[in-house]
């Protein structure tokens, strides 16, 4: 059995591959994704990300259905106290920003809409700045003291908003964050490595990353002259245009042949062996996509086949 790994500081133990609830009550309807979580939680997954906010993008939905869809299945198959559910405040049409009083009210949305009376992981999805670190510390820190977070942690934010926020909850006794949520992927490296990896790194911090498979391109099906039916395939076929992108699938190529495995199993398996990381975040809208993610957590790459692809990812 995969073992599971610690998030930061806190007492939440993670299975090394998140299931990104971003398709949930989108590409991917109530069934498809009973389905998905299903299959993710038999292989052992144990850590399911959301956000308020999704997906509030596509016609008809008004934020909050990931959530919806997420609350019902822990209902219907009674495993809430198995599994390690994250969600988001901050980008929700009627919750956007991160005042103190959005804050909690978005998070009564947030409890309502899964059907729990607490969040595992309750990150600040996009930071605002308009408010002080000390406003939204001290926000986060109450949820925890009335039981309804369990741990709190920061997506796209600097690091010197993010070393203000530790030394403020560090300063005060205060909750901290135990993980950060980068864009980090093997054809984007530079939006986590630098300040903001010795930032997470100095404060024992976790990485979570989101993109972990740059919108679907590091599954190798973006290939010259090749068409993809996805919402997102022209995001992801921009990286064949690019030296790295193709030096990377090269690279993808020759270690995912040596151990007779997917590409997405070897790009995962890559972030999660990166320092920090704790649990790249991957979707799949079918369950047929999910086997070469939860894959990730029982592959071991050999140094020379990190060193190969670290490099081809450096071009």
């Amino acid at each position: 059995m995969t073992s599971l790994r610690p998030l930061g500081s806190s007492d939440l133990h993670v299975f090394p591959v998140a299931l990104g609830g971003n398709v949930f009550g989108w590409t991917a309807d109530e069934a498809e994704s009973f389905a998905v979580l299903d299959a993710y939680a038999a292989a052992g997954g144990n850590f399911v990300d959301s956000a308020d906010v999704y997906s509030a993008w596509a016609e008809g939905n008004e934020g909050g259905e990931s959530e919806t869809v997420i609350g019902r299945w822990m209902a219907s198959r009674g495993n809430r106290s198995d599994i390690v559910v994250a969600t988001k405040v901050g980008a929700h049409p009627r919750f956007k920003g991160l005042s103190a009083p959005t804050i909690k009210a978005a998070a009564e949305e947030s409890l309502r809409r899964l059907g729990t009376d607490h969040i595992d992981l309750y990150y600040t999805h996009f930071d605002d700045e308009s408010v002080p670190v000390e406003e939204i510390v001290t926000a986060l820190d109450q949820l925890v003291k009335d039981g309804k977070v369990r741990a709190v942690a920061a997506s796209n934010i600097s690091p010197e908003r993010l070393r203000a926020s530790l030394d403020f909850a560090e300063a005060e006794g205060l909750t901290r964050y135990v993980a950060l949520q980068p864009h980090y992927n093997l054809v984007s490296r530079d939006t986590y490595e630098g300040p903001l990896l010795e930032t997470v790194e100095k404060a024992g911090l976790s990485a979570v990353p989101y993109y972990g498979l740059a919108a679907g391109f590091l599954t190798g099906k973006y290939r010259p002259g090749a068409g993809v039916d996805s919402v997102r395939a022209s995001g992801a076929a921009k990286h064949l245009d690019t030296e790295r992108g193709r030096a990377v699938l090269s690279a993808l190529d020759t270690v995912a042949a040596a151990h007779e495995t997917e590409l997405a199993t070897v790009a995962l398996a890559w972030l999660a062996a990166r320092p920090t990381v704790a649990a790249p975040i991957a979707s799949a809208r079918t369950v047929e996509q999910l086997p070469a993610l939860v894959a990730a957590a029982d592959l071991t790459l050999t140094e020379a086949e990190l060193t190969l692809l670290t490099e081809a990812s450096a071009i």
